[in-house]
């Protein structure tokens, strides 16, 4: 048998995982696996509908779009292989304020006026260029990862189909009265020119402080009497119009030094602390005594101007327009003065109130609106020398000083709240600012969109009623439009001749029947430069020159300047992507796909993503407009998606979110390609201390632990030269990321030198340095994860929700727990099936499907209920694992499925295959060996498809492997052909899979007492006592008592009762105090006295198999916790002890002669296993073995020497001298005794 020729490849012993990737990626493109799984499902009656988040290509991918798309993929294949129809369209996002802040950096233009100055047009090619730029590098990934989408047919947000389907969606909110103009305050990115809707405004708070002062404000008619106000926002001053009170509220007038002052009289007290200076009340004023009175601004930019304008009433009336005391529903009494500073260019309540005034008066129009800012956040020149033209932030400590000079300053300190920053340019804060703009009202339809949400499978089920129930309670109407350049055109053409009179067109047909000409200009620009994308002609510029007759009058209608909103965009993807309404063929399309069954993104999508895609799919597609627009059927809530897994962070390895510019990042192709980075180069000048030695490369500290390298490993680095070199690799804390010290030898050696930055370059500049400024150091020892691992890493490590701690060796952890602990089974299986000749072809040439009917027809396949019970209970897990993945992929629990995978794998190995080794090992070929084959080969065949959604390369190479190469015809060409496992029912055994995890349960602990006692398992001892919790199982558990003797090397099992471990064992009680008093108060003494009572062992068992423990006290009942309470097991001398949830294990530790024998033989297999395989022999080969010793060890050799020499395969074991020229020679110490070990390969 074992010199036919082999049936199954043997697997490598070395493990390189992207070299074997590598392999099964050729594989795949050479036959078109992915397109072939399209097809063989495309004819199938259910369709799984899944939305690909569009990414924007103008940035190099992370490690947390390696999650997102990971997660992404897991369900896709899942339900292919269930026989599900599951189209996969890729999408690229191109619009919007990221794009044009990266051009704009580029192009080193500061604002829109540089844009502007450099042209539309360019930048509009400027922007195109830059979404794609790493195209290539995102599909690279893609592709790596193994995440199958159809790249080819992405949809592109700018193409002109999705910007007419867009337009569309907006046409049908203008037609609906949901499309508007207004002139709000919203939040203003002063630097980009543009306002910013409520969902991006929060993607990016920060913790920051800011100056907060209280000011005083002299009435107009008694200046020695002031109003006090507070604001955080000094800048904000200069704009004042009025001040604020609550009319219910009681103000005090109070005596500071020479001034009076009036502060609402709850915050009094609190104004004293701060100014630290006692306030006399001279007198107390309800809030509406104040409302009237005339103050005096704290800053003269609009007072001369505008002090005695009036407002005339509606209702006859006259009264001064601005620096009034006005009442207000917002004034609170939770800081400040109870006076609040309103500045109605800022600020939605300043705002709301100033409205409402304007609608009591008959002269609105001649009331302005004042502003001391410009829309790029700079002062006005009014402000005057030091002010004007300064950034308001900038100018808050000068504002605050005037104040100071002038007498206006009551107190000034600092203020640590939360603020906004733009999202996509986090260094620049966000003002508030009444702006025009154009907004979607969406307050109108929220009931609606909140009726949408409560439908919606939100994975983890909280985001549902929290996070983003949370923002749709507070929602506001949606800021559609951006004063910006590249976006979806804001399509609202408004009338030359009546400004009322708007059109919305619903794309480029509609415009082109009211003006066939319309698109002229760009028309004529395509013919000047042919390479003008025809997609342009919706963009700016050419759409600013598109000119139609107004519908209602006949006169010139002209587009608004905005673009919209690019995350509008995002939210019309589930039709936009196939062009609906317009484009042939689209309607079927999106009939087809409306609603999503799944999609996924990072929890930051709660407002962007998902918020927009819910939004926009409630006020288009009410029921009205899918029966218009001819949907095959009605669809209710919830759509656009029915299940969302919101995932969780990606972080490094201490819990903090990764950051490349903060250098806590390890690159995705550290993990999937070669353990490698680039370090910019350094020399003892910028070393902050330390000191270079030739051969020598110095490295943070964290950088080293993020090659998963220890302080004195060899690594390889390259320079300029591309010539490596090896180095020994130090760490050190006192220098920052991505830098390397290098000795002066070593740099010239390596054709390096110091960058000009020095140690002071950014992390994310190391990688663009000229090659002569930096260096690659490598670990070329240990090769790279791979990508399976890395896709098991977020898949096993934690809920998908929550923040992942990601390293290198975080992913090398997982990938050992159980890639490498599948992939020994699999090499084990394949080395012995060679072997002995195991070929499940045999008889069956033409053999389909891999199922229990299907692997029944192989030749001397037992019956399940036939087999020995090791094998019933293997095959049982395999089924309750496929019934188990089932269920958690159907409900989208991606961590429990994988931790199934882990059991059943651990099982498998650690278990099923360590317990079986002797029926392999054994001779000839029985029935019990030939059983054992098929329940490996079963197990092995089913895993590799219930991991092919999870680990689909390594699943790959075991289903080629094991079941195409027997039947390279007759079965799919491809693990992701297959159909997904079905549940065997025949094979389930629910009493042998509690039973045996009784087994397992019980020797993980006395394995767990042999290790916390330094009983070393080689070494027998003479019996265990076993306590079970479950009594139940007391009797069905003797059938394992030979199992659990050999698994814990004792002789003897004995099974108690409780209270039978007699003077053994001891148990402890600890009450937990601290927790235990504000739970019980003074019951605690109660408590105290019912658990010195009670039967410590009873209550141990009831905390470990209920959780909990109930007391009976005078007063009532109470439970426990283990949080509350302890039971420990203490063991007497001569016993080694332990407890857990399946009972208590007892060792008997002491050792007699015979057992020391034992134990000292049981040294000599294991040190004789060692030498085979230092030695690397293969499996089969024999060996001769002479070994000496005490005489002691002589003597006990000479008793176990047969049994030894079938363990280690010798042809010859000699006790004493050699009678040959041995391979290899040991010598040792074992106990105390010595031994010397030779040993030579047996010739064939």
């Amino acid at each position: 048998m074992a010199d036919r020729k082999n049936i199954f490849d043997v697997v490598r012993t070395e493990i390189d995982c992207p070299r074997d990737e590598a392999a099964i990626l050729s594989f795949w493109k050479e036959h078109d696996i992915f397109q072939k799984t399209l097809d063989a499902r495309a004819e199938s009656p259910r369709t799984f509908v899944f939305y690909e988040g569009p990414p924007t290509a103008n940035g190099m991918p992370h490690n947390g779009h390696v999650l997102t798309r990971v997660i992404k993929d897991l369900f896709p294949r899942f339900k292919t292989m269930q026989g599900w129809n599951v189209p996969r369209k890729a999408g690229w996002d191109t619009h919007g304020l990221p794009v044009e802040v990266e051009v704009s950096k580029e192009l080193r233009i500061p604002d829109k006026a540089g844009i502007e100055a450099y042209g539309i047009e360019p930048f509009t090619q400027k922007c195109i260029e830059s979404v794609f730029r790493y195209t290539s590098e995102w599909e690279t990934l893609t592709e790596k990862i193994g995440f199958w989408v159809d790249l080819e047919q992405a949809y592109v947000t700018y193409h002109k189909s999705y910007v007419e389907s867009v337009w569309w969606a907006l046409s049908n909110l203008f037609d609906k009265g949901l499309l508007y103009q207004g002139h709000k305050v919203v939040w203003w990115w002063a630097q980009g020119g543009t306002a910013l809707s409520s969902h991006e405004v929060g993607q990016g708070w920060k913790t920051v402080d800011d100056p907060s002062v209280f000011v005083r404000l002299p009435l107009r008619d008694d200046p020695s009497t002031s109003l006090v106000v507070w604001t955080t926002t000094p800048w904000t001053l200069p704009s004042n119009v009025y001040v604020a009170v609550d009319l219910s509220f009681d103000y005090v007038i109070v005596r500071d030094g020479e001034h009076k002052l009036i502060v609402a009289a709850e915050l009094r007290e609190r104004l004293e602390t701060s100014i630290k200076r006692p306030l006399e009340v001279l007198e107390t004023k309800k809030g509406k005594d104040l409302v009237g009175l005339s103050y005096i601004p704290p800053f003269d930019i609009f007072y001369s101007e505008y002090k005695d304008l009036e407002a005339k009433g509606k209702d006859g009336t006259t009264r001064l327009a601005f620096w009034r005391v006005e009442p207000a529903s917002f004034v609170t009494l939770d800081t400040g003065t109870g006076l609040v500073h309103v500045a109605p260019a800022f600020g939605e309540d300043d705002h709301a109130l100033h409205r409402s005034l304007l609608d009591t008066y008959e002269n609105p129009s001649s009331i302005p609106l004042l502003c001391a800012i410009e829309p790029d956040g700079k002062f006005i020149d009014a402000m005057g020398e030091g002010v004007a033209k300064r950034w308001v932030k900038d100018a808050d400590a000068d504002l605050i000083k005037a104040l100071d000079r002038r007498g206006l300053l009551v107190h000034a300190e600092t203020y640590r709240h939360d603020y906004p920053f733009c999202w996509r340019s986090d260094d620049d804060p966000l003002i508030q600012m009444a702006r025009p703009a154009w907004y979607i009202r969406t307050t109108r339809e929220i009931d609606k969109a909140k009726a949408n949400n409560r439908n919606i499978h939100w994975i983890p089920d909280h985001i549902k009623e929290g996070r983003f129930g949370d923002f749709l309670e507070h929602n506001v109407d949606w800021a559609l439009s951006r004063e910006r350049y590249w976006g979806t055109p804001l399509n609202v053409w408004v009338c030359s001749q009546d400004p009322e009179h708007k059109h919305a067109p619903d794309s480029v047909a509609a415009i082109e029947k009211l003006n066939p000409h319309a698109f002229e200009a760009f028309h004529a620009a395509k013919q000047k430069d042919p390479s003008l994308s025809d997609h342009l002609m919706v963009h700016k510029p050419w759409v600013d020159n598109v000119v139609f007759p107004c519908p209602s009058c006949g006169a010139p209608m002209h587009r608004v300047p905005e673009v919209i909103d690019c995350w509008f965009d995002s939210g019309c993807m589930p039709f936009a992507q196939w062009g609906f309404p317009h484009v042939p063929g689209s309607l079927a399309r999106f009939d087809h796909s409306f609603p999503a069954d799944f999609i996924s993104e990072a929890i930051d999508q709660t407002r962007g993503w998902f918020y927009s895609l819910l939004m926009v799919s409630t006020l288009v597609f009410d029921e009205s407009t899918q029966k218009q627009m001819g949907l095959t059927r009605v669809r209710p809530v919830p759509h656009p998606y029915k299940a969302c897994i919101v995932l969780g962070h990606t972080c490094d390895k201490d819990g903090k979110k990764e950051s490349k510019s903060k250098g806590n990042y390890t690159p995705p192709e550290v993990i999937l390609d070669r353990v490698c980075m680039d370090f910019a180069v350094i020399d003892d000048a910028a070393s902050r201390g330390l000191q270079s030695k030739e051969g020598e490369a110095w490295i943070a500290t964290a950088d080293l632990e993020g090659l998963d390298l220890t302080d004195g490993a060899t690594v390889s680095v390259s320079g300029s030269s591309d010539e490596a070199r090896p180095f020994v690799l130090r760490g050190s804390r006192k220098l920052p990321r991505r830098v390397v010290l290098l000795h002066e030898a070593d740099r010239n050696a390596l054709g390096v030198e110091v960058g000009p930055l020095g140690a002071n370059v950014m992390v994310v500049e190391v990688p663009r340095l000229d090659r002569k400024y930096r260096v690659t150091i490598e670990d070329t020892q240990t090769p790279s994860p791979g990508a399976d691992a890395f896709r098991w890493f977020f898949y096993a490590s934690s809920p998908p929700w929550t923040n992942t701690r990601h390293s290198l060796s975080n992913v090398r952890s997982a990938q050992k727990e159980f890639q490498i602990k599948l992939r020994n089974v699999y090499s084990f299986f394949t080395i012995y099936a060679n072997i002995d000749g195991f070929d499940p072809s045999e008889g069956i040439a033409e053999w389909q499907g891999l199922d229990a009917a299907a692997l029944a027809s192989g030749k001397a396949v037992s019956a399940i209920k036939d087999r020995p019970l090791l094998d019933r209970w293997m095959l049982s897990e395999l089924a309750l694992t496929v019934r188990d993945v089932t269920s958690h992929l159907e409900a989208y629990r991606v961590h429990e499925s994988a931790l199934r995978l882990i059991d059943c794998v651990d099982a498998l190995s650690n278990w099923y295959v360590r317990r079986s080794r002797e029926r392999f090992w054994a001779a000839g070929f029985s029935q019990d060996k030939r059983d054992a084959y098929w329940t490996l080969y079963t197990s092995l065949t089913t895993l590799a498809r219930l991991c092919a959604p999870f680990i689909p390369f390594f699943a790959e190479e075991i289903y080629q492997n094991l079941v195409r190469r027997p039947w390279p015809a007759s079965q799919p060409l491809s693990v992701h052909l297959c159909q997904w496992p079905e549940l065997d029912e025949k094979a389930v055994d629910e009493a042998l899979s509690v039973e045996m995890k009784a087994v397992r349960d019980i020797v993980s602990l006395g394995l767990q007492v042999r290790t916390n006692n330094r009983l070393k398992v080689r070494q027998p001892l003479r019996s265990v006592d076993v306590v079970l919790a479950n009594r139940a199982l007391k009797d069905r558990m003797k059938a394992y008592e030979s199992l659990i003797r050999s698994e814990l090397n004792v002789h003897e099992v004995h099974w108690l009762d409780p209270g039978q471990e007699g003077k053994e064992v001891v148990y402890k009680l600890k009450p937990n105090f601290r927790a235990l008093g504000p739970k019980l108060g003074k019951r605690v003494q109660e408590a105290k006295t019912a658990l010195a009572k009670a039967d410590a062992g009873e209550l141990r068992t009831r905390l470990v198999t209920d959780g909990k423990i109930v007391l009976d006290l005078p007063a009532g009942a109470i439970e426990l916790g283990p949080e509350e309470i302890e039971i420990s097991v203490e063991a007497a001398e001569g016993f080694a002890a332990a407890g857990d949830a399946v009972g208590v294990v007892v060792l008997h530790t002491t050792l007699d002669d015979a057992l020391i024998d034992e134990g000292l033989e049981r040294e000599c297999l294991s040190r004789l296993q060692a030498i085979r395989k230092e030695l690397n022999l293969p499996y089969t080969a024999r060996i001769r073995v002479a070994i000496d010793g005490s005489k002691r060890l002589r003597r006990i050799l000479a008793e176990a020497k047969t049994r030894l020499a079938q363990e280690v395969l010798a042809s010859e074991f000699l006790v004493g001298q050699a009678t040959f020229e041995p391979e290899t020679t040991k010598e040792a110490s074992i106990d105390g005794e010595p031994i010397v070990i030779r040993v030579l390969r047996a010739s064939e």
